[in-house]
């Protein structure tokens, strides 16, 4: 199977089929040295074998076209036109002006694919590491894969940073650079010795002339991996030269420093302390990028091992910090080795938590971070209280409350007068958190309501992100979205790529909780993209669960269980209790709406999942309800509403008293449920809660059927079919719907407009940009067979038949 290479198959399908039909046709397959081009010729032969059934139809094949003379094939190109003749040329250079289709790199996901295709059963942090070295080169995946050792596969050591010795895409490297002219030669050493030396640098250097620069972009790759191997075949004249060069021609800084330094015999520590300082002055400015080179750039010329060690720790941190946990984890294996005192240690393990906590088991994470904030305590107690606060949230993660409520316990421990707001909002966000998760409402309000008041004055993104997450299980709603979206900026605005997926989560969250179901998703959509680029799986899969609960809540059951599907297994791999929370409330509502109460009152029943989340399942309550009233389990209906009822009067929003309302309603009979009703539309309208107004008017118009009070029941079912619409909840407006032909009213004309949905609207533009069906599909965490659904309804609201009539309308 080609792994990634759906948009270059369906063009080579194409040509053949034009053979089949008695035409003629050429593609250029375009990419560079291990891109898959045979490969992708290999398939070509295979989906042409029909051909030998007619002699006139031809299939030629040309690989690496960029060594041949084509002058030949390319005269004879118009006389094959009008005969069943295909010709696929593949190579890394010039297209000749003819149609053409890129081998771009494979994506991640793609790149793991292959991967396991090869090791099936290859661990999934080694997967995504091989995978991001490789940059998509499905040459250097296949080799690195072959390569592996056992002690690599096993993790007790990293993964190769090069090719292997005898790699045959080595090998072609190699040749490529032997063959070039030696400026070129030099001017691609300049390149590998500095990454960010591009094509315009080289073109304002001295004796460099343009030829030699053209000449050398032929190499100039950017998967680390083969950067790394390119480099290593660099003869040190070569290496030493260009440094050189680049010391004489940089202007002052960090980068013409190292370049300097890189020339000197002897102790260069006098060049690590200046590139030290100018990584504290990157990191300062939130520029985590050139903080992290500068702080790797110091350690190498470093002579004492301790200072060399802590100049790592900082450079793993600004790793992590920009969003690179896989450069941190290997900027950290070197660390423990030179040092043995325990502050170093202490920061390593903070930094390795905190890479845990995004991409690793969170219960692991936990217990490291809570060592490190132990060991740290004594000596800097504010980065011990950060370390603390993870761990909490890791904790949280893991849906682990009994370790979450021990971190808790520490910090009202440390918790003291007098203390610094940033540490204190930290502290007291853990204590009251711990305390609702515990089901100790009352109690915990003092130190939540403190977390948000301290996040108000403070401008950094994690108490932004802490603060309104505190505001969320109060119920401010307001506030938590204020706090949330802040905490979303800031993170961006400082460079603290590691914490924008973190800080959408919260804001995806609070905005169910307000109802507003469109900006849920669009933060949940940004969340999982955001994370995928980060390298944080495990905030991917929090994003891809609360994307598939939204698409359950609306009745969508088949995209709710698609992306359920699609991370269950790392829910269960990594232990991710509010993830797997997430996803049973979410096959809770599916159950609903396919009419299996019985099953979906199991979905967040007690030891239901590994580890429930309280505070998800105390938001899922409603739901538990619905279910145990449907399958005659009043018993069970009573106790999650009395759970639910506590926490909601604890802290008294509106939106949540409302849907308490509905409960009480949906378990009482005669003038108490109808009482129990109408303070719940009161309380919906109050809170703007539309989409929850909507089902209790269909809740309340069904029991007011079922006392004969037609006249009533219409009304609320006209109401709630409009704001059924209006959220795009098709399921539960066709369930309103039908509820009015139950009571003899046939339903009004619905929106009745030919506008896409925003749903629609992404897919219709997708692919009006060429993407597949397959690549949308991806794009959205969609079924490949949602997408045609919604691509034939799209063609139907617009009355087109073709996608070239979709772009032309869209354009």
């Amino acid at each position: 199977m080609l792994r990634g290479r759906d948009r270059q198959r369906v063009a080579v399908d194409a040509l053949l089929d034009r053979v089949r039909a008695g035409r003629g046709g050429v593609l250029v397959l375009r990419g560079e040295p291990g891109a898959g081009k045979s490969a992708l010729l290999r398939a070509a032969r295979a989906a042409a074998a029909d051909f030998a059934a007619d002699p006139r139809r031809v299939l030629l094949c040309v690989d690496d076209a960029h060594d041949l003379d084509l002058a030949w094939l390319l005269d004879a190109l118009p006389d094959l036109a009008d005969k069943p003749v295909a010709v696929l040329i593949a190579t890394e250079g010039t297209t000749h002006g003819l149609p053409c289709v890129e081998l771009d790199p494979l994506d991640q996901a793609a790149s793991v694919l292959l991967l396991r295709d090869l090791l099936p059963g290859l661990p999934t942090g080694l997967a995504a590491e091989v995978a991001r070295g490789a940059g998509g080169n499905p040459l250097a995946l296949v080799e690195v894969a072959r390569s592996l050792t056992s002690a690599q596969l096993g993790g007790a050591e990293p993964p190769p940073d090069v090719l292997p010795p005898h790699s045959s895409l080595r090998a072609r490297l190699r040749d490529r650079f032997a063959a070039l002219s030696r400026d070129a030669r030099h001017a691609l050493a300049m390149t590998l010795v500095d990454d960010e030396v591009d094509v315009d640098t080289l073109a304002r250097t001295p004796g460099l002339d343009l030829a030699a620069v053209e000449e050398a972009t032929a190499l100039m790759y950017r998967a680390p991996l083969v950067r790394a191997t390119l480099c290593a075949e660099l003869p040190v004249t070569a290496r030493y030269a260009a440094h050189a060069t680049l010391a004489a021609t940089l202007p002052d800084g960090p980068r013409r420093t190292w370049h300097e330094a890189a020339g000197l015999p002897g102790p260069r520590d006098a060049h690590a302390d200046l590139l030290r300082a100018a990584a504290v002055d990157a990191r300062c400015r939130g520029d985590f990028a050139a903080a992290a080179r500068d702080h790797d750039r110091a350690a190498t010329l470093t002579t004492a091992p301790d200072l060399r060690a802590r100049h790592l720790v900082s450079a793993a941190a600004d790793h992590w910090r920009h969003g690179l946990p896989h450069r941190a984890r290997a900027t950290l294996r070197a660390v423990l080795p030179l040092s043995a005192q325990p502050e170093v240690r202490a920061l390593a393990e903070l930094v390795a938590g905190g890479i845990e906590v995004g991409a690793g088991r969170p219960v692991v994470a936990a217990r490291r971070l809570v060592r490190a904030a132990e060991q740290l305590l004594a000596g800097n107690r504010a980065l011990a209280v950060t370390a603390l606060g993870f761990a909490g949230e890791a904790a949280a993660v893991a849906g682990d409350h009994a370790l979450h409520g021990e971190i808790a316990a520490i910090a009202a421990r440390w918790r003291a007068p007098g203390e610094a707001p940033g540490q204190g909002l930290v502290l007291d966000h853990l204590i009251g958190t711990a305390a609702s998760f515990a089901g100790r409402h009352e109690a915990a309000l003092p130190a939540l309501r403190s977390a948000v008041a301290l996040a108000g004055g403070l401008p950094d993104a994690t108490s932004a992100i802490w603060g309104g997450h505190a505001a969320f299980v109060l119920g401010d709603v307001v506030t938590a979205l204020r706090l949330t979206e802040r905490g979303v900026a800031a993170a961006r605005e400082t460079g603290l790529t590691t914490l924008v997926p973190w800080a959408l989560t919260y804001r995806a969250m609070t905005a169910l909780l307000a109802d507003q179901h469109e900006l849920a998703r669009e933060s949940a959509f940004e969340g999982a993209h955001a994370a995928i680029a980060a390298g944080q799986p495990n905030a991917m899969t929090d994003h891809l669960m609360f994307l598939a609960l939204l698409a359950a809540l609306l009745g969508d059951t088949d995209t709710a269980l698609h992306r359920i599907g699609a991370v269950g297994a790392e829910v269960r791999d990594r232990g991710l209790g509010r993830s797997g929370t997430l996803g049973a409330w979410a096959l809770t509502c599916v159950d609903l709406v396919r009419d299996r109460p019985a099953d979906a009152l199991g979905h967040l029943a007690d030891g239901g999942t590994d580890r429930v989340h309280a505070g998800v399942r105390a938001l899922a309550a409603p739901d538990i309800v619905e279910a145990a009233v449907r399958c005659g389990e009043p018993a069970t209906a009573h106790s999650a509403l009395r759970g639910y009822t506590r926490w909601v009067h604890s802290t008294g929003p509106s939106s949540r008293l409302a849907v308490s309302h509905r409960c009480q309603a949906m378990v009482s009979d005669g003038t108490d449920a109808e009482d129990h009703f109408t303070e719940a539309i009161r309380l919906h309208h109050i809170s703007g809660t539309s989409m929850e107004l909507a089902k209790t008017e269909l809740f309340y118009a069904t029991r007011l059927r079922r006392n004969r009070k037609p006249r009533q029941a219409r009304e609320l079912l006209y109401d709630s079919i409009d704001y059924f619409e209006r959220h795009e909840a098709d399921y539960w407006a066709n369930r309103a719907r039908a509820e009015l032909h139950a009571v003899g009213e046939p339903p009004k004309g619905g929106r009745g407009t030919p506008a896409l949905t925003p749903q629609q609207d992404k897919i219709a533009r997708l692919v009006a940009e060429g993407a597949t069906n397959r690549e949308v599909a991806a794009q959205l965490f969609l079924s490949q067979r949602t997408v045609e659904h919604h691509l034939r309804n799209i063609f139907t609201r617009l009355g087109v038949r073709s996608r070239v009539e979709l772009v032309r309308i869209l354009e």
